[in-house]
């Protein structure tokens, strides 16, 4: 397979969208390897795959039976997807539910590079506390910073799911050199919403990621999970992934979108010559005010 070089412009970039049946993750692995493979063959040289896609999304209830899940980094899921990534000579981005030590875990990306093995890793930085996405109650708060990751096809600006309302953190990926800006993600509506209300969450969440496209002249790629996940909570609506990953180019532009109730993959051919050229058109980290932004450090201007 072809592999990027300096002289090389253009990468074709593909994403998983799927659906969970169960917690059963040597099939989830398994199902996920085939998208991957198929994607490989299309020649994909960089693939990602969606949040948390080893198992159910297990946060619709707070239940200590459920850290049964986690897995240690390096262990058996990195083992399955290293040897992947390397048997298919591809960059692969993955997302574990990560035991970090006992008692402390984090919803972690972890990135192979085809025969490098595990070349980076990225732990949530924001964690969401909302009915049915009870994830303060699992996962602890990144400590990794936002530090693209190197591979061979670029430096990955790897972030996940609520991360992605934060333009700070695609700024600071962005300001460090990141070539791409990556978001696997599991986000869906609550059935019980009006069709107003989804198409103006959808709306929302897709807007936010093109706008970090924009103010960072920079890809997007986003892969959200898609079915429906009953809660294990009688009583409770459960949560209708709306699916619609897409990729967005460095203007913002829809490239590829996926459906919202199929099980899909997305290529595209990302162009990066041309993301240097809107860089160059559109000079925004030129004319940032740097002087006059010392109170973002701040949690509010009192």
């Amino acid at each position: 397979m072809k592999q990027a070089t300096a002289a090389s412009t253009t990468l074709k970039v593909g994403l998983v969208q799927q659906a969970v049946a169960n917690n059963d993750k040597q099939l989830s692995w398994q199902r996920s390897a085939e998208q991957v493979t198929a994607l490989a063959a299309q020649g994909c040289e960089l693939v990602m795959l969606q949040e948390l896609h080893s198992t159910l999304y297990f946060c619709q209830q707070e239940n200590t039976d459920f850290f049964d899940l986690a897995e240690p980094i390096p262990g058996p899921a990195t083992d399955f997807f290293a040897d992947l990534a390397a048997k298919l000579n591809i960059v692969l981005i993955t997302s574990l539910f990560e035991k970090r030590g006992s008692g402390l875990y984090h919803n972690t990306a972890v990135v192979f590079d085809r025969q490098l093995g595990m070349v980076g890793k990225y732990r949530k930085m924001h964690i969401p506390d909302d009915p049915a996405f009870y994830e303060k109650f699992y996962f602890t708060p990144g400590d990794l910073g936002f530090e693209p990751i190197q591979t061979s096809v670029g430096k990955l600006g790897v972030l996940v799911c609520w991360d992605q309302w934060y333009p700070e953190a695609a700024r600071l990926m962005a300001m460090k050199g990141a070539d791409m800006l990556f978001y696997p993600t599991a986000i869906g509506w609550d059935p019980n919403d009006t069709v107003e209300e989804q198409q103006r969450q959808h709306g929302a969440w897709q807007t936010i990621q093109r706008a970090h496209a924009v103010a960072n002249s920079l890809p997007v790629i986003v892969a959200n999970r898609t079915g429906f996940e009953a809660s294990p909570v009688e009583g409770d609506a459960g949560i209708q992934f709306w699916g619609q990953s897409f990729i967005a180019g460095p203007q913002g532009e829809i490239l590829a979108q996926a459906s919202v109730d199929k099980e899909e993959n997305l290529v595209v051919d990302i162009d990066l010559a041309r993301t240097e050229k809107i860089k160059r058109i559109w000079p925004y980290f030129r004319d940032r005010r740097i002087d006059a932004y010392e109170d973002l450090t701040k949690r509010w201007r009192d």
